[in-house]
Order: structure tokens, then sequence, then C-alpha cells
């Protein structure tokens, strides 16, 4: 299936499943932060997931590239984003699988249901409101910056989605860990994983991936670093893996 690409769009081949993705570059295209989450994830084949902020359905398609998760609502509040993510889940075949709903986050347990789902996915905004500077592109500002929604906003409502027993899986900025950690206890949140991310081996975390889980967790396990680049230019074997679905070529000689 060829589907009709509209100004700016493109097609990208994802490495898993054949599956591939409409992005456009005037919008928004994902990133790394996206995969390195989905391969955090622990999601049974049966399990029903939410991802918050969905953007182009990149997290939903990734998860279940990996047989993650069997039932998926993906929310976003941005219409054109909404329908390209609707676009992406028919050019997969996966729109049964993947329904795609249009609304905003601080509302998702109202539009989405409260405590009815296994997990809760979300790459939020990293960028305090106030802080930085916009980017031009309004879809692109509203996916870096809490224009449309707090890191508070995305821990209640996605402790409100959840199931007893479930878990929340984020991605987010080093420097926002400890806000992050210390807002869990109030919407009934406990970390049970936390794994840094750094670009080079030597050099300081940038990013943490965390699950925290709804109710009772038996303790925080802190995950050995991942590293996204093994010398310049040069993605790490776990990342060009995560990244292709494939060794690379040059660890296989």
């Amino acid at each position: 299936m060829t589907p009709d690409l509209r100004e700016h769009e493109r097609i990208d081949e994802l490495g898993r499943k054949g599956f591939r993705i409409i992005q456009n570059a005037k919008t928004f295209c994902f990133g790394i932060d996206a995969v390195l989450l989905a391969e955090f994830v622990k999601a049974g084949p049966r399990d029903k997931v939410a991802d918050l902020g969905s953007g182009n359905g990149i997290l939903p398609l990734l998860l279940i590239g990996r047989d993650k998760g069997g039932a998926f609502a993906a929310l976003e509040i941005q219409r054109e984003m909404a329908d390209l993510a609707r676009r992406n889940m028919a050019l997969n075949g996966l729109q049964d699988m993947v329904e795609v709903i249009e609304g905003d986050l601080k509302e998702a347990s109202r539009l989405l249901g409260k405590n009815c789902f296994d997990q809760v996915v979300v790459n939020p905004p990293y960028i305090k409101s106030g802080s930085g500077l916009l980017n031009p592109g309004e879809a692109k500002a509203i996916a870096r910056h809490e224009i449309l929604c707090r890191l508070e906003d995305v821990l209640r409502e996605g402790a409100a989605l959840l199931k007893e027993g479930g878990s929340l899986f984020m991605v987010h900025r080093c420097w926002r860990m400890g806000e992050a950690l210390a807002a869990l206890e109030s919407y009934g949140l406990k970390a049970r994983r936390i794994r840094l991310v750094h670009s080079h081996g030597d050099g300081p975390g940038e990013l943490f991936l965390l699950e925290a889980k709804k109710g009772k967790a038996e303790g925080c396990q802190v995950e050995p670093p991942c590293v996204i680049f093994e010398a310049p230019g040069l993605l790490s074997p776990e990342l060009y893996k995560a990244c292709h679905g494939r060794e690379r070529e040059d660890l296989l000689t």
C-alpha cells in the first residue's frame, strides 16, 4: 500500500515487522527517545496500553513491532497529528488494534476511563513553561514545551488510567528526575525501575527511563546505563539493534 502523501511528508521504515511511518518534517518527527522508551517498556501481548500525547503514533507502532501490548488507546490533542496517527495505523493495518482519540491529556482519565489500563506510556514535553526558546512550529513547540500539559498532569492522569498494579512508563530529561520522583507518591505511584541514558560512555546522563507502579512496589531497581554512541557517529550495539531490529554488521564478522 502506497498512501497519498501530503506536502512535506515522507515514509520511513521502522525496522520491525515491515512497519512504516508517515512523518512530516515541518511538524514533528520522532527521535531516539521514543525508541529507548519502547525498548524499556514491559507489556504482555494481551495488555491494554494507553499512549498519552501520541503525536504521529510512533509508540504504538514501536511497541507492537516488539510484541508488546495487545490493544492501544492513543490520545493526541492536535487534530493534524491525530489524523496522521490514524493514517499511520491504517498504513500498517493496525487500525483495529490502535484507537486514536483526539483529546486533551489533562482529561485523559475522563476520555479513556479510570482504572482500566495495564500500562501507560508517555514521552512528555521536556521543557518547563517559560523556560528555553520556543520552537517556531506549533506542533514542535507543543511536543517539546509544557504549553498544553505539565509533568504533574502526566503523572496524575497516568495514575488515574491505571489498574492497581499497572505501570506508567516515561522518558524524561535527567534534570527533572528529582521533580518526577518527588511527585510520584502524590498520585499513588512508586518508582520500580530507573535507567539513565548517556550519549557517550564518559558523558553525563541526559535522559532517564522510569517505570512507576500503581500501588505496592518492592523497592526500586536502578538498571545498568544505556549508552547511545560507542564513538562519534557510531551507534552502540544495543542502540543499533533497537533502531534497526538486527545486530550491527561489524559485530557479525
